[in-house]
């Protein structure tokens, strides 16, 4: 047992508070629909970009994040822009603010605002529909078995196992301790809705804040007493078209895994990843807990704040204690227990560290925090399935007149049987792992056409965007089974196929009908290929001025993409204690905030109906 009574105590104060939060929010959320999936649009932009923070910050991908620092030094902080990480600044620039001003509830209810209610608007709506719930449930189902996994190393079934009153088999053991922790995650989510969600985020980036400190302090006090060996390259964030870092004289197994990582050709996949994650983050927020906290902003103004905070208190605190684990990881190689059967998993890196530098107290806080980590985006994504059950399914086709009542019920019936549906599908994850995975990728890949063109073009009609989205996944899973390589190198294929469907699809059904492109124009006012509908609107109202900030924001962007790269590496600098390359990241990052207090934040809608 690894863990002493003090730590026990420590997470178990925070598995109460969540009960606490979930019935204190309760008779909020029971208010109406809105109150219980978007806190009534009454949470303020600072706490629902904490929340949005918090969310991000998991379990797997920090340590997966760790493992790239370890490998790669510097250079790691570009390969999050897979994800991409930067479509945070496309949100914060002009996106959030296009999405909020529908005063939608869910991405698929927003799809209504934008092709209208008939066939087309109808099979788009069903699309994102499926798409929400397939990713939602992938998401939710290999989340748990994560941090069951990772709750099995620090607490050995051998010890429970004599207090429970049934057997367990081994491979099992992650799925009870997953199920356990979800019960907590779910009770407060599903009693009091985005409101409990958003408050419970709060005290786990607290708690995460203050790990991340004490990781990134004990780091530095290693590196006082011990010589960090690392192959040449390590410490440059900069790369030329091959990697080129050899790890033969330092820790051998590591350039297997840059090989079996892909990375090799670093400047080819850099360029892949940036084309990939420019058009990404065109497309919009995919329809999960990232779009729901949108949606749950005030205003349009504080969408855009909130969806800019995100990155100011991420990356920062992340990082630093990223840099904490992978400096102690390097230091102290020959101590870390990274042997799973039977071979090295550089994965193991954070929680073997945990397990061996983190101090009593500590330990047990830092693992609440990891902990309520996995609970934040487990709530965030359940909160996310619940509203597009409710809202885009019973509410609109089943029950449209449920009472206050009625939804409530369904909404707590909604998520039991979501929560239920992935812990059945984690048992049998073994199975369906690689199926599921298949299936959440090639959505995520047949996603970006179709949410581009919906944005920009306004001839792109319902039937456009359903037969992009339908020949787009069509097409990444065969991608999937016929390429044995990174899924980022067969994208322009996904690209082409899926466009050419959406296009076709396009001109095969009339344009959506005008009223509707009309009021979607006036009251989003997205810049593109709008001249028709402009000269139409204008025609009704002369006084209506279209969108002239596209210059602007692609410089926001640029601006703003650079800050957040610089909000990356200042913590890892501060943990290497590397002065002068942090005074150049803390004055890239100083003026880039001046210029975007000019060009950004004082240019921000002042009301919901601002340009």
């Amino acid at each position: 047992m690894k863990l002493t009574l003090f730590d026990i105590l420590i997470i178990c104060a925070y598995l109460a508070s969540t009960i606490v939060i979930g019935l204190v929010m309760k008779k909020r959320a029971q208010k109406d629909k809105t109150a219980y999936i978007l806190g009534g649009n009454k949470l303020p932009w600072y706490m629902l970009g904490l929340s949005n923070a918090s969310g991000m910050f998991d379990i797997s991908g920090t340590m997966w994040l760790v493992t790239l620092a370890f490998v790669y030094g510097l250079k790691s902080i570009w390969i999050p822009w897979l994800w991409p990480v930067f479509n945070q600044i496309f949100l914060m620039v002009f996106l959030s603010i296009w999405l909020r001003r529908s005063n939608a509830t869910t991405g698929a209810e927003w799809i209504a605002t934008r092709f209208g209610k008939g066939r087309g608007g109808v099979q788009s709506h069903w699309i994102v529909v499926i798409f929400a719930l397939i990713s939602c449930l992938g998401f939710l189902t290999y989340g748990f078995i994560g941090l069951g996994k990772f709750v099995e190393i620090f607490i050995p079934w051998e010890v429970i196992s004599p207090f429970v009153p049934f057997e367990v088999a081994p491979q099992y053991v992650a799925h009870v301790y997953g199920i356990v922790f979800t019960l907590f995650a779910m009770f407060y989510a599903i009693l009091g809705g985005m409101s409990s969600i958003v408050w419970a985020d709060v005290i786990q980036y607290t708690i995460m804040t203050i790990s991340a400190i004490v990781i990134g302090v004990i780091a530095m006090n290693a590196l006082t007493d011990h010589p960090l060996l690392v192959p040449e390259g390590w410490m440059n964030p900069f790369f030329k078209a091959r990697l080129d870092m050899d790890w033969s004289n330092i820790i051998g197994e590591v350039n297997k895994k840059i090989i079996s990582d892909g990375y090799s050709l670093f400047g080819i996949f850099f360029s892949m990843m940036l084309f990939k994650g420019v058009l990404v983050s065109l497309a919009g927020p995919a329809p999960n807990y990232d779009m729901q906290k949108i949606l749950s902003t005030k205003s349009p103004r504080e969408a855009a704040k909130m969806s800019g905070f995100v990155s100011v208190i991420l990356m920062p605190t992340r990082y630093f204690m990223i840099a904490g684990f992978a400096v102690l990881g390097l230091l102290f190689y020959d101590q870390l227990d990274l042997i799973v059967g039977n071979k090295i998993d550089f994965e193991q890196i954070l929680p073997s560290a945990i397990s061996q530098f983190v101090p009593v107290g500590f330990m047990g806080l830092l693992l609440a925090g990891l902990l309520a980590a996995f609970m934040s985006t487990f709530a965030g994504t359940l909160n996310a399935a619940q509203a597009y059950i409710v809202n885009d399914i019973y509410l609109k086709y089943l029950r449209p007149e449920a009472s206050r009542k009625q939804v409530s019920r369904t909404n707590y019936l909604t998520g039991i049987v979501v929560v239920a549906i992935s812990v059945f599908f984690g048992f049998f994850a073994q199975d369906v792992n690689s199926v599921l995975q298949w299936i959440v990728s090639a959505l995520w890949g047949a996603y970006v056409v179709s949410n581009i063109l919906k944005w920009y073009w306004w001839r792109f009609n319902g039937a456009g965007f359903f037969w992009g989205m339908f020949v787009g996944i069509i097409s990444a899973l065969i991608c999937s089974k016929l390429f044995d390589f990174l899924d980022l190198y067969y994208f322009p294929i996904i690209l082409v196929v899926s466009a050419v469907a959406a296009i076709i699809g396009t001109f095969t059904k009339p344009p959506t009908d005008e009223e509707t492109l009309k009021s979607f124009y006036k009251n989003v006012k997205p810049w593109g290929f709008w001249k028709p509908i402009h000269d139409k609107v204008v025609a009704e109202d002369p006084s209506f001025e279209r969108n002239k900030d596209f210059g602007r924001d692609m410089l926001n962007v640029v601006v703003g993409t650079i800050a957040q790269t610089a909000l990356v590496i200042f913590p890892i600098y501060i943990v290497l204690k590397k002065v002068v390359p942090l005074g150049i990241a803390l004055a890239i990052i100083a003026v880039c905030f001046i210029i975007m207090k000019k060009t950004w934040w004082d240019t921000l809608p002042k009301d919901n109906n601002a340009g």
